[in-house]
């Protein structure tokens, strides 16, 4: 067994890999960029070695600076992790050519399936079902169209040599083809260095269903059941399960044998992902293989009792797996769910910023490789921390929530729960949006497809509502209680002056006092508070009720509003309150009448940057009349492509980006005036 590895990894990745490494008795090295030096990573390692700039392509993609350090360090071995250089055939060659372990798959069998269209085209000798679709290496413009049309429309576009929904386009006539390949080019080149494409039908309403396969350097190769990815945003896995409802014994077998023999096919070894597109008849093909480990393997661990990083190591060293397919069985129902630095009412655009609060759900030690079933089993996955950034140069993911339950409803519940509990300040994130998706009609029955989300837009994205009445009685009571705490601290000698402390006490009259705060939509709450001897009266929208604090733990309040008791969390940061109560996180923005109102700065028609990013194409012209929707610059950030519109029919005044810029948050991209 390996005594040192070195995790050529980050995040909450390289945190998941080196504790199981911990658990063994390995120690581990981490690397990190200038952008990660005080990482949660860095600080779990036993040690942790710079390896470059921010920018990935300069440290974390940098194969011989990743060697290097494990040469230095006395590594033996080299885990990739998932993502960066996991599927990168060139790297385990390298790591094989020092003498150092690649514990993942053979080159061989990356550089098989490592092409979409290579694998599909092996699939299709093996008799493995394919998508109708072209695959080949014509890359032809003109001669894709011709395939997209014959194929019939909508019709999927992928990167070859893509994954994680990156250079993937959905096309839905022949008109919209040419810029939809431009742009699923544009984004391949960029994420892979390699803009082959290939095409196939597009299904509706497809299940998203993968098979986790293991195999090791004894010939034995086996599935650990299936798990159902089907929930995804902009072709981003957003909910994933295990095992897939309403799979039937037999079709799973079906999967999984299908799966091995893919796996057989390019001698595998280790562990990779087998992706099945399935039909709601029951009948599937092939997508793709991942060789490497997925985000998502926690819910197939929870359901099996193994820990599959564990698996990896041991087969990497040479030894047997430690289970073979009789051993293993199906025990109860996990979810997870992705906890992403994102606004999913802005598109999903990344959110960049310091998690100033953070605060998770009660968790429990979930003993991986032991047998799942605490009545609590939570799991929590993260490489971040309170006071941590989430920056534009890596994928904005916050951690990774897994629950367990003894069947799924039990499951579907504790992730309900387990959401309500989260708390985030500093960023926008999507745990609203998450919460509303696990409880919401689609989810819950198991009515599940590709385009869920699409489906069920209106209901998970609902009408802004006013904030209830008893979320604005914590901020107010919150407020009132600072201002008790930091008069009484500024008091000092004089603690007995009651015109010294800030307590509402007036000589001859009762005190009334008029709040103002204001939400994320700008709508305004004005409660008119009265300071009684034990609490106050409150007055909000014609309701007049008693408002009294009967407990407070640092930023935890009970108060009794009218003859409800009421609880919550209250976190202010700067002059917005952040309300945390009945499962809800409510943003309330105090408009302190004795500060001094900031001058807003008009932006006068300057179309600005949602997020920072580098421009990729500049699509407007200086003085070119555009009408509403027309692209006029193309940005690309964490990854994705943001496509700037037109707001209104117009003229271009000014560009004022090149390709290639880099844009901060905010920044004017062009000058832009409003026809008349």
């Amino acid at each position: 067994m390996f005594k040192k590895i070195l995790i050529a990894n980050r995040g909450e990745i390289a945190c998941r890999v080196a504790a199981t490494a911990r658990r063994m008795g390995i120690k581990t090295v981490a690397v990190y960029s200038d952008a990660d030096a005080n990482a949660k990573h860095v600080a779990v390692c036993d040690e942790a070695v710079n390896i470059g700039p921010a920018a990935a392509k300069e440290s974390y993609l940098c194969g011989d600076k990743l060697i290097a350090v494990a040469l230095a360090t006395g590594a033996e071995a080299v885990h990739p992790g998932y993502g960066f250089l996991s599927e990168n055939a060139e790297f385990a060659d390298a790591c094989a050519e020092v003498g150092l372990a690649f514990i993942g798959p053979p080159a061989s069998a990356m550089r098989a399936m490592g092409s979409k269209s290579a694998a599909k085209q092996l699939m299709e000798k093996a008799n493995v079902p394919l998508v109708p679709g072209y695959h080949g290496d014509n890359q032809d413009a003109g001669f894709l169209q011709e395939q997209a049309d014959r194929i019939g429309y909508p019709v999927l576009l992928k990167a070859s040599a893509g994954g994680g929904g990156k250079g993937m386009r959905v096309v839905d006539s022949s008109e919209a083809f040419k810029d939809a390949l431009a742009s699923c080019k544009r984004e391949a080149i960029s994420s892979f260095g390699d803009d082959k494409v290939l095409a196939e039908k597009y299904l509706q309403r497809p299940r998203h269903i993968e098979i986790q396969v293991f195999a090791d350097t004894h010939g034995n190769c086996i599935y650990l059941f299936e798990r159902d990815c089907s929930v995804q945003r902009r072709h981003q896995k957003v909910l994933e399960e295990a095992p897939a409802p309403g799979m039937s014994t037999e079709r799973r077998a079906a999967m999984g044998e299908a799966a091995v023999a893919a796996a057989r096919a390019v001698g595998y070894v280790g562990a990779g992902t087998v992706e099945f597109i399935a039909n709601q008849d029951g009948s599937f093909y092939f997508m793709e293989m991942n060789t490497r480990l997925q985000v998502e393997h926690p819910v197939t661990e929870m359901i099996t009792g193994t820990d599959l990083v564990e698996w990896q190591i041991r087969v990497a060293a040479g030894e047997a797996l430690p289970k073979q397919q009789a051993d293993l069985t199906i025990n109860g129902h996990a979810i997870e769910a992705r906890i992403y630095a994102e606004n999913p009412e802005k598109g999903f655009l990344p959110s960049i910023g310091t998690l100033r609060h953070l605060e998770t759900p009660s968790s429990v030690n979930f003993e991986l490789g032991g047998v799942p079933g605490h009545p609590s089993a939570v799991r929590i996955d993260s490489g971040v921390r309170a006071g941590d950034a989430i920056s534009p140069f890596y994928d904005p993911m916050i951690a990774k929530l897994i629950v367990w339950g003894a069947d799924r409803k039990q499951a579907l519940a504790r992730m309900a729960q387990a959401l309500s509990q989260y708390q985030i300040v500093g960023l926008a994130t999507n745990i609203a949006f998450l919460k509303r998706l696990v409880e919401g009609d689609a989810f819950a029955n198991a009515d599940l497809d590709t385009g869920l989300i699409e489906r069920n837009h209106d209901a998970l994205f609902p009408p802004a509502r006013s904030i209830p009445v008893a979320a604005v009685a914590l901020a107010a009571v919150s407020l009132i209680e600072e201002e008790k705490d930091r008069s009484a601290a500024q008091s000092g000698a004089n603690k007995g002056d009651p015109w010294g402390q800030a307590l509402g006490w007036r000589m001859n009259f009762n005190y009334a006092r008029k709040l103002s705060f204001s939400d994320e939509h700008g709508k305004q709450y004005t409660p008119m508070l009265t300071y009684l001897p034990h609490g106050w009266q409150f007055e909000i929208k014609g309701l007049e009720v008693d408002l009294s604090l009967f407990k407070q733990d640092g930023v935890d309040l009970s108060i009794k509003l009218g003859e409800t008791s009421v609880h919550g969390t209250v976190r202010r940061d700067g002059d917005v309150f952040h309300v945390f109560t009945g499962g809800g996180h409510y943003v309330l923005d105090y408009n302190d009448p004795m500060a001094h109102a900031g001058e807003s700065e008009a932006e006068g028609g300057r179309l600005t940057a949602p997020m920072p990013g580098k421009v990729v194409a500049v699509l407007a012209e200086k003085g070119k009349e555009v009408k509403k929707g027309d692209a006029l610059v193309i940005m690309e950030a964490m990854k994705m492509e943001h496509t700037i519109s037109a707001p209104h029919d117009g003229i271009v005044e000014e560009v004022l980006y090149a390709v290639g810029d880099q844009v901060a948050d905010g920044a004017p991209l062009l000058a832009f005036k409003t026809a008349a």
